[in-house]
């Protein structure tokens, strides 16, 4: 596609973009601020000025917006509607837009040794030792570098960004003709079987319809080599484009950007030398590096800029993203360091909670007339278990229809991650008990601790952040034991052990049952996470849990007519002693042969 070239009134009121292929369907606006592309030094140029449109066979259409004040001038009459192709302008106020072809890039199958009969040379230039070169004309260097770092990380996204690039190389090369951003893709393959270089960007002082083409054979020697790389030519008006060479430019660097924000990438500059009566060719070339020097160090503090910037943007879309699944406590410990190193998946202690919805069948059966809003509702309840895994601390693990899963002990270790798992689970029980934007469901809450992996883990085609390990799916069948016993939450010995051993009075565990989850082989004593006495639930006193516990004890050890009557004594609303009621009515009441205390708990679906 061409490009647009935007040019005020001085040189650094420009700039130049590609427009969009005909077939993406997008139109740009182009205005004083506020439009796709802003014109901003040009107050005779409305906020939003002209609608271009991309058309077949290189040509665009402008169509001047309604609320535009001043007229736009196209072939010198003032029109409303018109077509534009390559190397036509119109002008609005004081700035002239032009419709340029983007060159291309060179055969890289043509000859290294000379163009046209020409001898070329090459000369690459060593990283460090430009590092340590003094600039010649010290101060108007130093001017430009001090507005770099503005001008560049001003940029909203990376076209802005080549954009700006592309300016500040020609504004601070004097003698460049043509700036390119090219990159290097180990992947694509030309026609000679050569790696494809890519022009992300072009730019230049000229504004013909024939422009200077990149030369693939240079950018591809130095992104290779790591090591910014000269050419220079001797000869003039040959028709071969092996190294950039015709009649407006005579030789070109190109620097490559050595980050992983920026694969392949390269910054491109072409020019002329400077020629006077009794210019030597062969002096001239000698001493062409020393003279370009000072060009190619700037350029490469310019690369080095753009790639800390994209290395800076990307590390912030990723703690972005990991803000989705970490708390920002989390985070915050996080910051600065790199991601990939902190999500590489290792053991860790976890504290692992499964949450489930209740009532989520029925009511799906209930309103398919209305998915929509039964998705809002469980969107809402889902909403819950996540925001209070987040506040306390957690990092959300993943989602299985209408349940969520997290825990707490990495990325980071923390040794209060028991107490921070029994904190947030009793903060969902209590929404979901007021309907606190729990879409009318209830819930069932499975926590278990030990070791686990967790950390970035899938499959190439799917990534997430998540945990793996027996804990985990121990949590899960927790979970679901809470419907066979009547609790709503439901924690392994070693989360209540330490429950216990907090001596945080708001949290109150009692053991429930010895139980042999659907899948496992070793039973598992379960216990249940109480809600605080805070006068708005009906809740056991430390008597009625010690009567439950003893129960418990006499019915492991086959004493069932002790367990049957202490279990009597129990609340009528409490719902766990009927789940063991059931156990000793279900074998009329005598232990059966081979009992060893242990109940097996069924799959549910």
């Amino acid at each position: 596609m061409p490009d647009l070239i935007a040019q005020g009134p001085n040189f650094d009121d420009r700039w130049r973009r590609e427009l969009p292929a005909p077939t993406s369907g997008i139109d740009i606006v182009v205005g004083r601020a506020d439009s796709d592309w802003n014109v901003p030094w040009d107050s005779l140029i409305s906020r939003s000025h002209v609608r271009v449109r991309s058309l077949s066979d290189d040509r665009i259409e402008v169509v001047r917006m309604k609320n535009a004040r001043n007229p736009v001038f196209h072939q010198g009459r003032q029109v409303d509607t018109f077509i534009v192709v390559a190397g036509d302008h119109f002008v609005i106020g004081k700035t002239t837009f032009t419709l340029v072809n983007r060159p291309g890039t060179s055969d890289t199958s043509k000859s290294k040794a000379s163009v046209g009969g020409g001898e070329v040379t090459e000369h690459a230039f060593d990283h460090q030792s430009l590092s340590r070169r003094h600039y010649r004309d010290a101060s108007s260097r130093i001017e430009m570098l001090s507005r770099l770092p503005d001008l560049i990380s001003g940029s909203h996204s990376d076209e802005e960004l080549l954009v700006r690039v592309t300016g500040v190389l020609l504004q601070a090369t004097p003698s460049a003709a043509a700036v390119a951003i090219v990159r290097v893709s180990p992947e694509t393959r030309d026609d000679d079987g050569q790696e494809a270089v890519e022009i992300l960007h072009y730019d230049s002082r000229t504004l013909g319809t024939k422009e200077t083409p990149v030369s693939s054979r240079l950018a591809l020697a130095a992104t290779a080599r790591r090591e910014s790389v000269l050419h220079l030519w001797s000869s003039h008006g040959s028709d071969s484009p092996a190294f950039t060479a015709s009649d407006e430019v005579d030789w070109a660097f190109c620097v490559p950007l050595r980050s992983e924000a920026c694969p392949g990438w390269a910054l491109y500059v072409t020019g002329q030398r400077a020629t006077e009566p009794g210019f030597d060719i062969g002096q001239s070339m000698q001493t062409a590096p020393d003279e370009l020097e000072d060009d190619v160090k700037f350029a490469e503090l310019v690369g080095t800029t753009i790639a800390n910037l994209r290395q800076s943007r990307r590390l912030q879309r990723r703690q972005s993203e990991l803000r989705h699944f970490f708390a920002p406590v989390v985070m915050e410990a996080m910051a600065g360091r790199d991601p990939d190193e902190v999500l590489t998946p290792r053991e860790a202690d976890l504290s692992v909670m499964f949450c489930d919805l209740r009532g989520f069948s029925r009511a799906s059966e209930r309103d398919s007339g209305d998915l929509l809003d039964l998705l809002a509702r469980v969107s809402e309840a889902l909403g819950v278990m996540t925001r209070h895994i987040l506040d306390s601390g957690g990092v959300i693990g993943d989602f299985h229809g209408d349940a969520a899963m997290g825990f707490w002990g990495w990325p980071l270790k923390q040794e209060n991650s028991v107490t921070l798992a029994a904190r947030a689970a009793l903060r969902i029980r209590s929404d979901y008990r007021r309907d606190t934007d729990a879409g009318g469901f209830r819930c069932g809450i499975g926590i278990a601790t030990g070791r686990a992996v967790a950390g970035r883990i899938g499959t190439v085609d799917q990534v997430k952040v998540t945990a793996f390990g027996p804990v985990v799916n121990l949590s899960a069948r927790l979970e679901g034991i809470t419907k066979s016993l009547g609790a709503e939450i439901i924690v392994d010995a070693a989360t209540a052990g330490a429950i216990r051993s907090s001596a945080d009075d708001r949290f109150r565990v009692r053991r429930l049952a010895k139980v042999r989850p659907a899948g496992f082989l070793n039973a598992v004593e379960v216990s249940e996470l109480l809600e605080p006495d805070d006068g708005t639930q009906p809740t056991l006193s430390d008597e009625q849990i010690a009567i439950y516990e003893s129960s418990l004890d006499d019915l492991i050890a086959g004493r069932w007519d002790q367990a049957y009557e202490k279990l009597h004594s129990m609340p009528a609303w409490d719902r766990p002693k009927d789940a063991l009621l059931s156990t000793i009515l279900r074998h009329n009441r005598v232990p059966p042969e081979g009992w060893d205390g242990i109940i097996d708990m069924p799959k549910l679906g």
